[in-house]
């Protein structure tokens, strides 16, 4: 089969003929039709974090295909159902974490892409157990950049406690920022989108932003502040100077909640104004199988939109210098049907 490999974290991402993987007991084989490409995979194939990948792997944790075999003790789900390959590719369920609906704070996870070998390969084998189903109403196109983008977002807001007119702002406006905006409209926030690219914040708008900061040419916390300042703040960009802007941007009650995962990036925050005006900082990790259930749900009945340009598998290596870039309106994804733009 092809298969996208990292055999170096300074050499770029090759893609081979390998064997097919065989499941294993309680594991599934999946025929992968569609899988994203995250930032998480460029951090993975460059080996940016404390704990790295094993050498050589594939990447993507955004894979949507239908199940093609089982593995000994495995009966669901059937062959055939589309499913989706998301980041968190197993958990112990029996830890305090995973018995409490907790499952990807699992301190035995595994995670897809990772330490398990990921979607951008024609193949890959799954815990059946953590092979969500796709309702047939989602494309398989729309469902992979719904399995990470989608549901990290979407568990970021529903960590953040939002209430209806809260004002929300959502930093950074791209694969993963265009749907935050929509699951913060969705809970009836008021929504400012903070991005430095016009294109991306009229994106934003489209999508039902009702206020865009350009932190190019504006001081993000001065003009949030000017509309009244946030009562939450996503933070989904990787600049060092966003993190202190966004604390900047809270009212008195405010919760800036962190999802994006900079290299090396440390947090410095003012303890007096972060006591007595009751500030909160939550670290927000993807969210669970629940979470990406209604992720599809919320889709299938038409609430939200996904941007996104297709890319074949082959050009793997360009593909992450597009996002590196930043050229990318959203999000791209390895069409392995072979039906996908050069």
């Amino acid at each position: 089969m092809e298969a996208a490999v990292v055999s170096s974290f300074t050499s770029p991402v090759t893609v081979e003929d390998i064997p097919i993987p065989e499941p294993g007991p309680g594991q599934v084989l999946v025929h992968i039709e569609t899988c994203g490409l995250c930032h998480t995979d460029i951090h993975a194939a460059h080996g940016d974090w404390p704990v790295k990948p094993g050498l050589p792997f594939t990447p993507g944790h955004e894979g949507i295909g239908s199940v093609e075999k089982h593995g000994p003790g495995v009966e669901s789900p059937p062959i055939g159902q589309r499913v989706a390959l998301a980041w968190l590719g197993s958990a112990c369920g029996s830890c305090r974490y995973c018995e409490t609906g907790r499952e990807n704070l699992c301190e035995s996870q595994e995670n897809t892409g990772y330490s398990i070998d990921g979607g951008w390969a024609e193949y890959a084998v799954a815990d059946a157990r953590f092979a969500v189903p796709v309702p047939d109403e989602v494309s398989s196109l729309d469902a992979a950049p719904l399995a990470c983008a989608g549901v990290t977002t979407y568990a970021a807001i529903k960590n953040a406690h939002v209430v209806p007119s809260e004002r929300v702002a959502i930093v950074g406006i791209g694969g993963l920022g265009h749907l935050a905006v929509q699951y913060a409209r969705l809970v009836g926030a008021e929504v400012i989108a903070v991005d430095v690219s016009d294109e991306k914040l009229q994106l934003a708008k489209e999508l039902g932003a009702d206020h865009v900061v350009n932190a190019a040419t504006q001081d993000q916390a001065e003009a949030i502040q000017a509309l009244g300042g946030a009562d939450v703040v996503i933070v989904l960009a990787v600049a060092q100077s966003v993190f202190d802007q966004s604390f900047r941007s809270l009212n008195r009650g405010g919760r800036m909640v962190l999802v994006s995962l900079p290299e090396g990036t440390t947090l410095t925050v003012p303890v007096f104004d972060t006591v007595l005006k009751g500030i909160q900082i939550i670290g927000s990790i993807v969210g669970t199988r629940q979470d990406l259930h209604e992720v599809f749900r919320l889709h299938a009945l038409g609430r939200t939109r996904v941007i996104a340009e297709t890319r074949r598998l082959a050009d793997a290596a360009e593909s992450i210098e597009e996002v590196l870039r930043g050229s990318v309106p959203a999000r791209l994804v390895f069409d392995l049907t072979g039906g996908a733009s050069a």
